[in-house]
């Protein structure tokens, strides 16, 4: 465990230093969350059916996205893509630790690191002056914190099979396009995912992909209480080891059937 925990903890360290990219983002995801909260607000005041969701819980749930955009397992890990497409992953395979989980622990620092930088400035920002409402109570938000750990978790090991699957694939840009469409959608990125019609409710209740970012969301606003968090994070946790499984598995065929060139 002490070499995973050492590398996460180095790969954190080093990502923390690219503050302009994240000033960048920042600004970026500011702009486009002030559209969407537009955009949403003039939804609601336009329709007069009850919704799921009221506009405060919903502008919350839209600056949440903003904030923990990258959360998303809408990519493969670069250094890995570069690795392996010089041939240099070979050195990963020298290491004396387990592939899979040196990978899954830099997959997790290439998740935390972005969104720390970014998340908590947008936070304090939305808070004081967009709308972002804060969690109903205490245990709203300790139940918020644990999900969004499982969360953390779960988008790990998508975007870790996602970068496997480059043993096969070598740029994986067909993949991860598709996937980031798919992602976005089914968590809840595009349209929150109770303002979804209600025949389609069963299937994104049951999907991966709500884990990521709807199960905290939900709890963050109060619309799912906090006793729904152990329920939430049974569902994140199961399907975190159902891709850890399968990475395992994809990762040891690749690995048996690897060939590198060059020198």
């Amino acid at each position: 465990m002490k070499p995973y925990l050492a590398l996460l903890s180095a790969r954190v360290r080093v990502l923390l230093q690219y503050r302009a990219a994240a000033l960048a983002g920042f600004v970026t995801q500011l702009f486009w969350g002030g559209i969407r909260v537009m955009v949403f607000t003039a939804f609601y005041h336009s329709s007069t059916r009850p919704q799921p969701m009221s506009l405060e819980a919903t502008i919350s749930y839209l600056w949440l996205i903003q904030a923990l955009l990258l959360l998303l397992p809408f990519r493969p890990d670069p250094e890995l893509r570069s690795m392996m497409r010089e041939g240099t992953v070979a050195y990963e395979l020298a290491r004396p630790t387990d592939l899979y989980w040196l990978w899954y622990a830099r997959t997790i620092a290439s998740c935390f690191a972005p969104v720390l930088l970014r998340a908590i400035p947008l936070f304090l920002i939305a808070w004081l002056f967009l709308g972002l409402q804060l969690p109903p109570n205490l245990g709203a938000a300790l139940a918020f914190l644990v999900s969004l750990a499982g969360a953390l978790l779960l988008s790990a090991a998508i975007s870790t099979l996602m970068s496997i699957t480059m043993l096969w694939t070598i740029s994986g840009e067909g993949l991860w396009r598709l996937l980031s469409i798919l992602t976005m959608f089914l968590s809840g990125s595009y349209v929150p995912l109770p303002l979804f019609p209600e025949w389609a409710q069963p299937v994104l209740q049951v999907q991966p992909f709500r884990g990521v970012m709807d199960t905290p969301f939900l709890l963050y606003t109060g619309d799912l209480p906090p006793e729904g968090v152990l329920l939430g994070l049974a569902h994140q946790l199961a399907w975190t080891a159902f891709f850890v499984l399968v990475g395992r598995l994809v990762l040891s065929r690749g690995v048996s059937r690897l060939v590198v060139q060059g020198g």
